[in-house]
Parts: C-alpha cells; sequence; structure tokens
C-alpha cells in the first residue's frame, strides 16, 4: 500500500513539474517573442485589428497602424494589409477602419488592402491568408502588440503564411509593468488553448485587445 502511495505522490508530482514547464517555457516563449523586430522584406505588412469606434481606430489599433506605416515607410513590403471584421450593427469592419486611418495618414490607396473578416484573430489570419493565396503573396511581417505576436505568428503559420513579427512597442499595452504581465499571462493561456484545441482563444484571461 505505502509504495502505490509513493507511486501516487511521485506521479502527481511529475506532472505538476511538466505542466509548470510548459507553462512557464511558453511564458517565456511569448516574452521572448514580444521582443523581436524582424523586418526583412516581405510581400506585405499584415496590421491585426483591434477595436474601432464608428471608422476611428481605437487607441491599441492606431498604435499597430502606426508602427505599419513606419515599416511601409522603411521599405519593409510594398502595401498593408489591415485586417479584422465587424460587429453587428457596426458600418465599419476594423480593416476598413485601419485602411482608411493609414490612407487619411498618406499611405496611396493603392498600398493597402482591407480584408474584413474574423471575428477573431485566428478567423481574420484565416481570411488574410486566403486574399494571400488569391495575390500569389506568401511571406508577412505581422504588427500586433508584443504579447499578442506568437500567438498571431503560429495561427499565421498554420493558416499557410510564412510570417515573422514586428510589434508596436508603444500604446496602452505597454505603458506598465502591471499591464504588461497581464498580457503575457494572458496571451500563455491563450496560446497554450488553441495549441491544444486550434480554436479561437481571444477571449481567455479577461482583458480582450480592444
Amino acid at each position: 500500500m505505502g509504495d502505490r502511495v509513493s507511486w501516487v505522490r511521485r506521479a502527481v508530482l511529475g506532472t505538476v513539474l511538466v505542466l509548470v514547464m510548459v507553462v512557464g517555457g511558453t511564458a517565456f516563449r511569448v516574452w521572448q517573442v514580444a521582443r523581436e523586430d524582424d523586418r526583412t522584406h516581405a510581400d506585405a505588412i499584415v496590421v491585426l485589428g483591434a477595436a474601432q469606434y464608428n471608422g476611428k481606430p481605437s487607441p491599441i489599433f492606431q498604435a499597430r497602424l502606426k508602427h505599419a506605416m513606419e515599416l511601409y515607410e522603411d521599405g519593409v513590403a510594398d502595401r498593408i494589409v489591415t485586417a479584422g471584421g465587424n460587429k453587428a450593427g457596426d458600418a465599419y469592419t476594423e480593416a476598413s477602419a485601419g485602411a482608411n486611418w493609414l490612407i487619411e495618414k498618406g499611405v496611396p490607396r493603392a498600398a493597402t488592402l482591407a480584408v474584413g473578416e474574423g471575428s477573431d484573430t485566428l478567423g481574420s489570419l484565416r481570411a488574410v491568408a486566403a486574399a494571400f493565396g488569391e495575390r500569389g503573396w506568401r511571406t508577412a511581417v505581422l504588427v500586433s502588440d508584443p504579447w499578442h505576436s506568437l500567438r498571431a505568428r503560429t495561427m499565421a503559420d498554420d493558416a499557410g503564411l510564412e510570417t515573422w513579427t514586428s510589434p508596436t512597442h508603444s500604446g496602452p499595452i505597454v505603458q506598465t509593468r502591471e499591464t504588461q504581465f497581464a498580457y503575457i499571462y494572458r496571451e500563455t493561456g491563450a496560446l497554450l488553448f488553441y495549441r491544444l484545441t486550434k480554436t479561437p482563444a481571444d477571449n481567455i484571461g479577461g482583458t480582450g485587445l480592444g
């Protein structure tokens, strides 16, 4: 009986240690990729959508768009793809609001493409992948918030794109250590959930992406 109890304890301890290593390793990768800024030339810069209010991008979304415009001006790609659908009753998609904002700031209309489909990161990236396939594009620099970068890249790669990341380091999400910790926690859970289920995980953790 004692040997059996001891075996069960060892098995439980081993399982806990494996879980700690998996969660810790994933959190480290979320943090590590958040610090990457790969500006290798690509077919397009893809901006992941965030909230928009009657056509006006939220501060979080504007931070992403500003960074994408800087990449475009630096010659990282010849076009910017904005991604994201809309909620019921919205007159604009996140993608159209983002593209309009870029055009207003001086990016040529011909250099923008709004892919206004998808109610979450996975759906948006699958729609982007389809748009890329129609045009013979394959590579993309993904622009989002730092902590969202690894999950977005994982989903984009699973959708058939070849991607790397250049996150924005301005905006509300990266202002305080408390906010950064909250998003690393959130994205660690969301990425593990996605890897297990291959389904969207945007609402895990309760912080949202604005």
